[in-house]
């Protein structure tokens, strides 16, 4: 290697740091520190935006990158938290004897206005670019409500504006008199079948299931994500990649439910048919969820009932009508669906006009746009059901907020300047996954997600906080960091993108007080150490998982879990006990090419070790018979021991 490649490989790395990347990371696996390469560098940074087309624009870049830190006036968001914080301002030299204005508009639009001169505050850090000199200081602010406000500064001809969230510093906790340690049940939508479903679980399943647990003196109902997705053109039945994080999934409404139907000849005929019968018929009877034929017959009728309720008018209408009108949103997504419908294809294959974002009547179908619009009013009006049955029974309905969106989604399409390109979101490789994983979604970008107040984070939130007590943030690690995956690379070169986790935390916290929602983290897999600590920190809640806690390493069988955890045997991702019991997973595994030959191996070992290790426990711990080694025993053994854990609740996957 020349000298000069040498320096060029060094700036790249220091660019990288300067962009929030990080250079290395430890390897779970091999338990040693994993160097980024100089090619997974370069291609991570041009996806953050940085002007690298050459190894050799790496000296350039880095300058560039000092000008924009020190030019710009403030950052674009502070937490304040409890009401109170302080904000970095960086001015030159020259601007030392001046005054500072400040204009702060609170959520509830109050203004606050005032001056102060800027030699009256303390200097933290200097420093010099391109002949320029810089000073840091710190505006405070106090007294702050909780809130969403806007600070506009102004020195010398500089300006710019400050989201400030104002916070509590701990998320919503339910208090111990009035809910308890508690129980519940988890299963997929789709797994929970009725008579009256169509192949595949519905709200009012779910609604059944929910009165079920309560009946039985359970407080808690989860399932996957119920987020919109396509299930025509393009297919792709995935709960964690959905068509968008704003909209529910039609493919769960319950037809016979639904006021329309009694007015529209059309949908009973249909449904009277005995070739529509037949279909539903076959829907049933099928193994597996067939969910492009299953949609595509529900459509049919949800069409006919959309037509009717425009042709009927009357109160019905009027009410649809004011739902959409507060939905400035929604009209883009069943704008942006109905011509996904007509093209029938993904949006970037579209024609430039409509791919860059503008659609116009004429793009579309406007029968299609009202059935867009029509099926998200039904299934607010059947989850806030949902919502209102659970607590009114003290029941909570635990949602789950997926990490990603598909890549071809309407999220991506509108707030395409939120997500990074060229890239994916991942894990490194992990016990359960030894070659990583690259989970096909465009990550968000660090700082553009800042420059918009963190609008579509804000909005994801509230669209699930809306019915939620419990909800679920998968992967919080990403909060912190995540690993991006350069196109073309695999997941064991991908390259972790530090992110701003006090922000997130204050938004989760806000948001979650402000609902009254338990939060609770998926915090699974590779875990940098500073999250847990974090979570405590905020109150929110961990992930206890009885096949990610033992460890034939330490003899002692189960760790117990804490006050602040959800404790479980197995995740919607990992095997059933049974399976996990006869090591069904690890050839599932292999036959995928998740795990290599010789990791398959290891982990049939540690798997039997991980046998012996946790039935000593429960025997130890007299929650297993000395005799009994039946693995329905062994479940109801493990069980019984996190129901006498300090574990918040205990979640049991009915599958």
């Amino acid at each position: 290697m020349t000298r000069r490649s040498t320096s060029a490989t060094r700036a790249i790395y220091e660019l990288a740091r300067l962009y929030g990347i990080q250079t290395s990371y430890t390897d779970i696996i091999a338990r040693r520190r994993r160097r980024a390469s100089v090619t997974a560098l370069r291609a991570v940074v041009q996806a953050l935006g940085a002007p690298l087309e050459r190894a050799s624009d790496a000296s350039a870049a880095i300058r560039e990158r000092w000008r924009q830190l020190w030019q710009r006036l403030s950052e674009p968001v502070m937490v304040a938290w409890e009401g109170r914080g302080d904000l970095e301002i960086r001015t030159t030299r020259s601007q030392a004897e001046g005054r500072l204005s400040c204009r702060l508009r609170l959520e509830t639009g109050e203004i606050r206005q005032w001056t102060c001169k800027l030699a009256s505050l303390p200097v933290d850090r200097a420093a010099e670019v391109d002949k320029v000199e810089y000073a840091a200081r710190k505006v405070s602010l106090a007294q702050l409500p909780y809130g969403y406000h806007r600070l506009e500064l102004e020195i010398g001809g500089r300006s710019a504006e400050t989201l400030v969230v104002s916070a509590p510093r701990k998320a919503f906790v339910p208090e111990e008199k009035t809910a308890g340690k508690t129980w519940g049940v988890f299963l997929p939508l789709h797994a929970l079948h009725s008579c009256q479903s169509w192949g595949t679980g519905d709200f009012t399943d779910l609604g059944a299931l929910m009165e079920w647990v309560n009946e039985q003196g359970g407080g808690v109902v989860a399932t996957l994500p119920l987020l919109a997705a396509f299930l025509d053109e393009p297919l792709e039945a995935s709960p964690y990649m959905s068509a968008s994080r704003l909209f529910w999934n039609e493919c769960f409404l319950n037809i016979e439910s639904i006021p329309e139907l009694a007015v529209s000849p059309a949908a009973k005929s249909l449904l009277g048919s005995r070739e529509f019968r037949r279909e539903i018929d076959g829907l049933r009877a099928a193994p597996l969820v067939d969910y492009r034929r299953g949609m595509a017959v529900k459509r049919r009728v949800l069409s006919e009932l959309s037509q009717s309720l425009k042709s009927h008018g009357g109160f019905r209408w009027a009410a649809f009508q004011e739902f959409v009108g507060s939905r400035p949103l929604l009209q883009a997504y069943a704008r942006f669906r109905a011509t996904g419908d007509r093209l029938r294809s993904p949006w970037p294959t579209w024609p430039q006009r409509q791919r860059s974002g503008e659609l116009r009547e004429g793009d579309y179908d406007e029968e299609a746009q009202l059935y867009h619009l029509y099926v998200q009013w039904l299934t607010h009006q059947q989850l806030q059901t949902l919502a209102d049955k659970a607590h009114a029974g003290e029941l909570g309905l635990y949602l789950d907020l997926p990490l990603g969106v598909h890549p071809d989604s309407f999220d991506v399409w509108r707030e395409r300047t939120a997500f990074a390109h060229g890239v994916s979101g991942g894990a490194p490789p992990d016990r359960f996954f030894t070659q990583g994983q690259n989970w096909g979604f465009r990550p968000s970008h660090p700082q553009q997600i800042r420059e918009q107040g963190y609008r579509h984070f804000i909005a994801c939130l509230r669209h699930h906080l809306a019915y939620a007590s419990i909800l679920r943030i998968d992967h919080v690690m990403g909060l912190h960091r995540l690993l991006w995956i350069p196109n073309g690379m695999k997941a064991i070169e991908g390259v972790y993108v530090g992110y701003r986790p006090e922000e997130f935390y204050a938004i989760l916290a806000l948001e979650s007080v402000r609902t009254r929602t338990l939060i609770v983290g998926e915090d699974l897999g590779t875990v940098p150490p500073a999250v847990r600590p974090a979570m405590a920190r905020h109150d929110i809640h961990r992930s206890y998982v009885v096949q990610h806690k033992s460890n034939p390493k330490r003899g002692g069988g189960l760790s117990t879990p804490s006050a602040n955890s959800l404790a479980s045997v197995n995740t919607h991702d990992m095997p059933t006990f049974a399976g996990f019991w006869e090591g069904q997973d690890i050839q599932v595994r292999a036959e995928m090419g998740l795990v290599d030959e010789a990791g398959a191996l290891a982990e049939q070992k540690r798997r039997s070790q991980l046998k012996n290790v946790l039935v000593a426990f429960l025997r130890r711990r007299g929650w297993l018979a000395e005799t009994d080694s039946d693995p329905r025993s062994l479940l109801g053994a493990t069980l019984a021991f996190l129901c006498a854990s300090p574990a918040r609740a205990v979640i049991i996957n009915l599958e």
